[in-house]
């Protein structure tokens, strides 16, 4: 039986790589970061699933991570008004919220050696299909939402592997004014904070997204993207959008390698 493989998005185009792959590199012109794209997919909103995580099953292929240019250090920024404090260690974050499921996968590394970081206390937190977050956090996060503010929807954490590894089920985020689509990311090793910091979606996907996926499109058109991000220049955000795929179960796999200072 021939290998199956799998089509990887990268921010400078479509990697084919064999199943039994674990790091990847980046093909074609390598002297630049990845760009942030406005390409077109061949993909239809239809084809992914809807209603969030019910039923997605729980031997997804293992997410393909390219250690290069990824392995640099992120950029680093405060935590920002929508943290929380108390967030669980789950792999499933999303406590039943709707959208399109995201398979999120990160892989901790030393910034200057990429060698992988085991033992690291990896949180993420981001907005829903709304542009809201839940928690006790700022009224701009879930202002006037009594139950968004009373819930922990899409907060998580997880420890790293041996491989520097941590996987989220989660939902694809929400837009809301003034930020491109974004997750949040904090790394402790021990009492130690190694990094806080933001990672990006390509826009074109989220274009395909916001305008034909059911738990999206009832919204109004958002204004900005990667390129006009308030938290990211554009130089800067080109190095930190998502690498992707499109699973057969109609899921979104979506990987980016961290580069820490050790």
């Amino acid at each position: 039986m021939p290998m199956r493989r799998r089509t990887i998005i990268l921010g400078g185009g479509a990697l084919l790589a064999g199943a039994g792959a674990l790091f990847v590199t980046r093909t074609g012109n390598s002297s630049g970061g990845a760009p942030i794209s406005r390409r077109s997919f061949a993909w239809k909103a239809s084809d992914f699933r809807s209603g969030g995580t019910a039923g997605i099953p729980t031997d997804l292929p293992e997410p393909i991570f390219r250690a290069e240019p990824q392995c640099i250090a992120t950029l680093a920024q405060t935590l920002g008004p929508c943290h929380t404090s108390d967030v669980p260690i789950r792999s499933d974050v999303t406590d039943g919220v709707a959208g399109l499921p995201t398979r999120i996968g990160l892989r901790i590394v030393e910034a200057e050696t990429c060698k992988p970081i085991e033992g690291a206390d990896v949180e993420i937190w981001h907005a829903d299909a709304r542009g809201v977050y839940s928690g006790e956090a700022a009224a701009m996060c879930n202002a006037d939402d009594a139950a968004a503010r009373g819930s922990s929807f899409l907060r998580g954490r997880q420890i790293s592997d041996a491989n520097g590894v941590v996987s989220f089920l989660t939902v694809y985020p929400g837009w809301y004014p003034g930020r491109a689509v974004h997750i949040h990311l904090r790394i402790l090793l021990g009492e130690r904070e190694l990094l806080v910091g933001q990672l990006l979606f390509d826009d074109a996907l989220s274009d395909l997204v916001y305008q034909g996926h059911p738990d999206y499109s009832a919204r109004p058109m958002r204004a900005t993207m990667n390129g006009g991000d308030t938290v990211f220049s554009a130089s800067d955000a080109a190095h930190f959008i998502f690498d992707f795929e499109k699973l057969d179960i109609g899921a979104l796999q979506a990987s980016y390698t961290v580069g820490v200072a050790a």
